[in-house]
């Protein structure tokens, strides 16, 4: 049981480590990756939206023949 308790206290150790490594962005850097996550995600949405337009139109098209 010791022994449990030694690997588990070693697993959290070594995620301490870990983040210590890691390179943690600048609040500017959050900010500007951020805004620019959102108008990806907003220029994609823009064009999904296009092409279910578009294809929404055609099948109309389609059923009412």
């Amino acid at each position: 049981m010791k022994r449990f308790f030694q690997r588990i206290a070693r697993f959290f150790h070594d995620i301490r480590v870990e983040l210590k490594k890691v390179h943690w962005p600048t609040r500017r850097e959050l900010v500007v990756f951020t805004g620019i996550v959102l108008a990806v995600v907003l220029v994609i949405g823009m064009f999904f939206w296009g092409l279910d337009t578009v294809f929404l139109a055609l099948l109309q098209l389609i059923i009412k023949r």
